[in-house]
């Protein structure tokens, strides 16, 4: 898959801008603050609908303005479709397919897939498990959409558990307690949360297998191998203790480096036993949920924690190796998403966003290597000196509010315009 043409209408910094791309390497040229993120940012929105800057869309839409416009055509294979999403600040987005009538914008998801690097990705070894959870579940919906109603189910019924325990938590200090109604609503949302929880689970294992391999072997190659990254899931599901019973909500990971925890494979459980595991921890669970209101078990509160070696790499890698442990969570995003065989022209779009001046010559030389031969490569960069020879390509200078094209990238531009108008006319648009 490619990115072809995109056009942004009020989006971040931009009043209107287009840019005609093609196959290869393609790196946007810009001093920091001109908008060179604001372009990727974009195409990172149409992977998952949502930005890897910010936790909601109010920032993307240029100051001033109600609504933003993204479009992109994209060639997958032998087909090329165009993509509509409009982002707003009052209403539900809406996305179109090929200038089609208005639909959710979630319809839209798995169409434009993309790969995205950037500086925020240290979080993803040095922050809070929120980030890793969030790479997880935005691989998962790139990779298979339907995941993006197993989240939504999920947050639902958590926001109604939690609003109920938060609840119950008020009346236990009050004089009339908390009542037998209450208790036996808890029971129903316990049931509820326990499926919705399963499915997650169940994905996020699956997900996290098929990258394993991929991570290590890119951090292999991007270091001199002298050390094994490894990923484990440390989930709140804890297996049973000789009582029989879950100690849910406690950590289930030694704090101690080099020392494993001792958890259980879950990968190896079905949705339903996993839906079951869920049950009876949550009842194990109820006392101190009660006492804090706020529920203490479930996927919204694992983990993946990476090792370099023996050691954790959150407080124990260098900052050079905190940035090959992230560059290689992307690349392993990357190699599964190419992978997929259900989808024709399935590579991803691989999006590079000001990483090489973070890195010595001799990574950026390997990184170079390692992504040259992808189908699209879109790299930025303040300056061109930062990009390593390998990755030779078509340039686009960006300016404040606007890209300056090559002569070939205009005419390509032009012709993609005059597309854009044909179907708008054959439309009736």
């Amino acid at each position: 898959m490619f990115l072809e043409h995109l056009s942004l209408t009020d989006f971040r910094s931009y009043a209107q801008v287009d840019l005609a791309l093609s196959r290869g390497v393609t790196v946007l040229v810009g001093f920091n603050g001109f908008g060179k993120t604001n372009l990727v940012e974009a195409i990172g929105y149409l992977s998952t609908l949502s930005s890897h800057r910010v936790s909601s869309d109010a920032p993307l839409l240029r100051i001033g303005t109600e609504r933003a416009l993204i479009r992109a055509q994209l060639v997958r294979g032998e087909q090329k479709v165009m993509v509509e999403v409009e982002i707003n600040s009052s209403r539900a987005n809406r996305a179109r397919i090929n200038r089609a009538n208005p639909i959710r914008s979630r319809e839209v998801l798995g169409i434009c897939r993309s790969v995205l690097f950037a500086p925020e990705d240290l979080a993803l070894v040095k922050g809070d498990p929120a980030n890793r959870r969030r790479f997880l579940d935005e691989l998962l919906v790139v990779l298979h959409p339907k995941h993006a109603r197993t989240r939504m189910d999920y947050d639902r019924v958590l926001k109604q558990r939690n609003a109920l325990l938060k609840s119950a938590k008020s009346a236990h200090y009050s004089r009339a307690g908390v009542g037998a109604e209450q208790l036996a609503t808890l029971d129903v949302w316990d049931t509820h949360l326990a499926g919705s929880a399963a499915k997650l689970l169940a994905a996020r294992l699956e997900l996290l297998n098929s990258l394993r391999p991929y991570m290590a072997q890119a951090y292999a190659q991007l270091t001199d191998g002298s050390k094994l990254l490894q990923a484990d899931y440390r989930s709140s599901l804890e297996p049973l203790n000789d009582l029989g019973t879950y100690d849910a909500g406690a950590s289930n990971t030694s704090s101690s480096p080099g020392i494993e925890g001792e958890s259980e494979d879950l990968s190896l459980c079905d949705v339903d036993e996993l839906a079951q595991r869920y049950v009876l921890a949550l009842a194990q669970a109820r006392k101190r949920e009660l006492e804090r209101g706020m529920t203490l078990v479930g996927p919204h509160r694992d983990d993946v924690e990476l090792l370099l070696g023996s050691s954790p790499a959150r407080g124990y890698a260098s900052h050079g190796e905190s940035w090959s442990v992230a560059l290689a969570l992307r690349l392993a995003s990357f190699y599964v998403l190419s992978d997929d065989t259900h989808i024709e022209g399935n590579q991803p779009i691989l999006i590079l966003d000001d990483v090489f001046a973070e890195l010595d010559s001799l990574r950026r030389r390997k990184l170079a290597l390692m992504v040259s031969t992808a189908e699209q490569v879109l790299v930025t960069a303040a300056v061109v000196g930062d990009i390593p020879e390998e990755l030779s390509g078509a340039q686009i200078q960006v300016i404040p509010g606007g890209v300056i094209e090559s002569a070939a990238q205009e005419e390509s531009s032009q012709g993609q315009e005059l597309l854009i108008k044909e179907n708008e006319l054959s439309d009736g648009s």
